[in-house]
């Protein structure tokens, strides 16, 4: 602690203290805050049923597959 001469008489002894003052202190919220907002539902879009013709057949396509599984069984 800190002293110090208020007067030439008089020694006062000084320190940290806590400030008592209402100004100083931490106000006390007697409410909860709101809850947050809900988060908006995501549709998800049905799947379109297939085309009538029917799906794109390349003619190399199945000649394509066997060529990869040949590689995958040499190796």
């Amino acid at each position: 602690m800190k002293e110090r001469m208020k007067s030439d008489y008089e020694v006062v002894e000084e320190g940290c203290k806590t400030p008592r003052r209402d100004t100083c202190r931490i106000m006390v919220n007697s409410l909860c805050p709101p809850p947050p907002p809900k988060k908006k539902r995501v549709y998800v879009k049905q799947q379109s049923p297939p085309p009538k013709e029917g799906y794109f057949q390349p003619p190399d396509l199945e000649l394509f597959f066997a060529i990869v599984q040949r590689r995958e069984t040499c190796i």
